[in-house]
């Protein structure tokens, strides 16, 4: 399985009508293909620089997931027939920032650190800075 990073620009206007739907209409393009989805969540809905296939505004919508190479193939038939899809940005991502965007969308879905670390940290070990005192400047 790969680790894959989704920015999929979304008809703006039917997301605000049907928000769970077409919600929904995406992750069964991603899921159809074999996708796991681990963390998604809307990113930025605003005016688009240009037109794009008539349309001035647009919902981009950020995706994590986990799938076989081969799906890329489905997702970017499926996201072309799609009326909802406007445009589709796939791209890998490596383990540690693949993880690291999934905690920062979804907190809740962040991968435990072991109990040593957390143990062994303390307020000590950050640097020892003393104050700055005005008075010594004479």
């Amino acid at each position: 399985m790969v680790n894959y990073e989704g920015m999929f620009l979304l008809d703006s206007g039917k997301f605000a009508a049907d928000h769970e739907g077409t919600v929904a209409h995406l992750m069964e393009i991603l899921e159809k293909a074999g996708a796991e989805i681990v963390a998604h969540r809307p990113w930025q809905d605003g005016k688009l620089a240009y037109e794009i296939e008539g349309h001035m505004k647009g919902l981009h919508y950020l995706v994590y997931f986990t799938m076989p190479g081969s799906g890329m193939d489905l997702i970017t038939r499926a996201c072309h027939l799609s009326d909802i899809v406007i445009r589709q940005m796939v791209i890998k991502q490596p383990q540690t920032l693949f993880d690291a965007m999934v905690s920062a969308i979804d907190p809740s879905s962040a991968p435990e650190a072991p109990a040593e670390e957390v143990k062994g940290q303390s307020d000590d070990d950050g640097p020892d800075y003393d104050a700055i005192d005005d008075d010594d400047e004479d």
